[in-house]
């Protein structure tokens, strides 16, 4: 993700995977057959830290990787289901609350902010073979499946 390789020197980065947003036993979506991302909503933690560790290993997502636990305390009080964005300030307290996935997901907005703090970072786009369209304007990845990326927390 860009706005991870862009930022990682002033904010620190968490994704946090809370519960499936598409389980095969609950509410499949074609695009995860597509997509080669089919399983069943885990039943045990044990479970979690397998479907996490095979989505960071298959997309190489480089960004540090949380598991909530299976009372989903995390989901809860972020309200991260399926996908959310914050930003949580050195004090501790919530300074930028994206909306609910997937449709008021913006990661621009995030970059905004932490633009707005430390300075925006320029680069060219990335060159793309040809039939490839390119990364989005936000310079952020297509989110993760099942994964919720929050918070983020500027740096001490």
């Amino acid at each position: 993700m860009q706005i991870y390789e862009d930022y990682k020197d002033h904010a620190d980065f968490l994704t946090v995977y809370v519960r499936e947003a598409h389980p095969t036993d609950e509410w499949q979506m074609k695009s995860n057959v597509k997509d080669d991302v089919c399983y069943a909503q885990p039943k045990t933690f044990e479970q979690r830290v397998a479907i996490a560790n095979d989505f960071t290993k298959r997309y190489k997502f480089p960004l540090p990787f949380g598991i909530d636990e299976m009372s989903n305390a995390a989901n809860d009080a972020y309200a991260a289901w399926p996908e959310r964005l914050y930003i949580i300030d050195e004090g501790g307290r919530i300074a930028y609350r994206g909306g609910m996935g997937p449709f008021h997901y913006t990661p621009a907005e995030v970059r905004g902010w932490l633009a707005a703090r430390y300075g925006a970072v320029k680069h060219e786009a990335p060159k793309s073979p040809a039939g490839v369209a390119p990364a989005s304007a936000s310079g952020a990845a297509a989110p993760a499946p099942a994964a919720t990326p929050a918070p983020v927390a500027p740096a001490k």
